[in-house]
């Protein structure tokens, strides 16, 4: 089946801090404009945080701006997808042009095209979601490193941070959605690998790993209104989008400080110690 699950877009947003909530520093953070990124937008928004956030569809952008600038937050927004190059460079440009400077990356966006076979999956099926799904973040996170560095001496005292979503349904029996899966779990080598890279400039990189949540892109393995069956172990009701929030905010803040290169896992129970 095509054309299921979280759709095509990329979902980026970027937040600036101001002085308060994450140490004193005005800071810029990169987040999704809908869905879990909304929820984390709203979540830094209101706790000091000013906000750009950005989609591939400009009407998302619009409601994501409307409904943080109607509860009183500093927000903008820019229409990006980040697979390609000219939107990574808008958005960058977008940043600098509001607040002269990036401390916080948070990348949340995802692509799906395809719910069926692993092995069946297109080289184009492969292609669009390793793109998106995997080379962007690490593209874009390049081009924002030169502007991040700026921002502070590279030691430990700053607050600079980059934080990827990879919601890896591998954890549960989703064998339809393998492509995906596959991408999402070389997200996670790549914090890994860039939390080492970027250590010496003081720069942490972890993974948010989202369980299941009650977005549209759930709606590939059952009904908006059904519970999965899951083992008992598992907490009864579906995560809420703003569950992840409040994770994100942690690791932008100076809380955090000793935290890099760690896949933090939001699903209600891992199996893994």
């Amino acid at each position: 089946m095509q054309g299921a699950g979280r759709g095509t877009g990329s979902w980026v947003s970027r937040i600036s801090l101001p002085g308060g909530g994450w140490g004193g520093d005005e800071a810029t953070v990169a987040i999704s404009a809908h869905r879990i990124g909304f929820a984390i937008a709203r979540r830094l928004a209101r706790d000091g945080a000013h906000v750009v956030v950005s989609s591939r569809k400009q009407h998302n952008v619009d409601r994501a701006v409307a409904a943080l600038q109607g509860e009183g937050l500093s927000v903008t927004g820019t229409v990006c997808h980040v697979g390609k190059a000219e939107d990574r460079e808008r958005l960058v440009a977008t940043a600098l042009e509001h607040y002269g400077g990036v401390d916080f990356l948070v990348c949340v966006a995802g692509v799906n095209p395809l719910v069926g076979s692993t092995l069946g999956a297109s080289e184009q099926v492969w292609d669009k979601v390793l793109d998106v799904n995997v080379k962007s973040p690490a593209l874009l996170l390049s081009q924002l490193l030169p502007h991040m560095e700026n921002r502070g001496s590279g030691c430990s005292g700053d607050i600079l941070s980059c934080q990827f979503q990879s919601l890896c349904l591998f954890t549960f029996a989703f064998q339809k959605l393998g492509v995906y899966n596959t991408s999402k779990t070389a997200l996670l080598g790549l914090c890994k690998s860039l939390a080492i890279e970027l250590a010496p400039k003081g720069i942490r990189v972890n993974c948010l790993v989202p369980g299941i949540i009650k977005t549209d892109f759930m709606k590939v393995q059952f009904q908006e209104e059904t519970e999965p069956d899951f083992p008992v172990c598992w907490l009864i009701s579906l995560a809420k989008p703003e569950e992840c929030a409040g994770i994100v905010s942690f690791l932008c803040s100076s809380d955090a400080s000793y935290i890099t290169g760690e896949n933090i896992v939001v699903a209600g129970y891992s199996p893994k110690l």
